[in-house]
């Protein structure tokens, strides 16, 4: 497996096609593994496709106690250079579009294009930290029940019983993780920046993927940011959660597609 060299440690990460890049972040308790049903889709002679597992997340080491959002853009970014990738297009899944947009803010000139994928460039509201620190304190009791019953509510309740067996894989995945790889993660999430300001000035296309019965995410806040400028776009699905990879597949994918599209013109 390739992985990046960071900070005394190492990233994992994939690398498929040739051509355009474009860097797939998953979210918190994921892996680049999310991305597996997309790749043959995305992958080709024209489309280069790198997926990152993010620090404390899949094959990647934990960093420390707390995973800023800064860190994991480090992350990517020594993904990048192993690569020799300059500018390339992000697509963050949740915790994934917060690293984005860290790396949009500290290194803006490698960036052609993001994706927030059930994800918002606006940092936790107070009562949503204050649901932080209650998930680490579940963490530290029982990781495991956390897990398990927290990866659930991330669906469309009427979809829970629709993806059971991804719901139960996911679980799976999850509980590779550390507690304290879960814990860094929350830390880092609680305490990220507001980053709404680049998208008022982003020279490059910014899109937002959102669920309209997402529960995690306000899908009226999301609309909201797109407001601030021409180059934000949206698309919003009606029947999907937080997890619209999965509860609406193929739409999501076909609207990256276009969003690809839109941005290597």
């Amino acid at each position: 497996m390739p992985f990046a060299d960071f900070k005394k440690g190492k990233i994992h990460y994939t690398d498929d096609g040739s051509g355009r890049a474009v860097v797939l972040l998953h979210g918190f308790l994921e892996s680049s593994k999310m991305w597996e049903n997309y790749l043959p889709h995305f992958v080709g002679k024209t489309r280069r496709v790198v997926c990152i597992d993010l620090p404390g997340h899949g094959e990647s080491d934990t960093f420390g106690y707390v995973h800023d959002m800064e860190l994991m853009a480090g992350a990517i970014k020594a993904v990048l250079k192993e690569l020799n990738l300059r500018r390339v297009i992000l697509v963050g899944h949740s915790m994934g579009g917060y690293a984005a947009m860290a790396f949009a803010e500290t290194f803006p000139d490698n960036v052609k294009g993001i994706c927030l994928f059930c994800s918002t460039a606006r940092n936790d509201s107070d009562v949503r930290k204050i649901a932080r620190e209650e998930a680490i304190k579940l963490v530290k009791q029982d990781h495991e029940s956390f897990i398990r019953k927290s990866i659930p509510l991330l669906f469309r309740p009427e979809n829970r019983k629709i993806f059971k067996p991804e719901i139960e894989a996911m679980k799976k995945e999850a509980l590779k993780m550390s507690p304290r790889a879960i814990v860094a993660a929350l830390k880092g999430m609680k305490m990220r920046k507001d980053r709404e300001i680049i998208l008022r000035f982003n020279p490059y296309p910014v899109h937002f993927i959102i669920g309209k019965e997402d529960g995690v995410l306000l899908w009226t806040d999301l609309i909201a940011q797109t407001k601030h400028s021409e180059n934000v776009t949206y698309s919003l699905f009606k029947e999907s959660g937080h997890m619209g990879f999965l509860e609406d597949e193929r739409a999501c994918r076909e609207d990256l597609i276009r969003f690809f599209n839109l941005v290597s013109r």
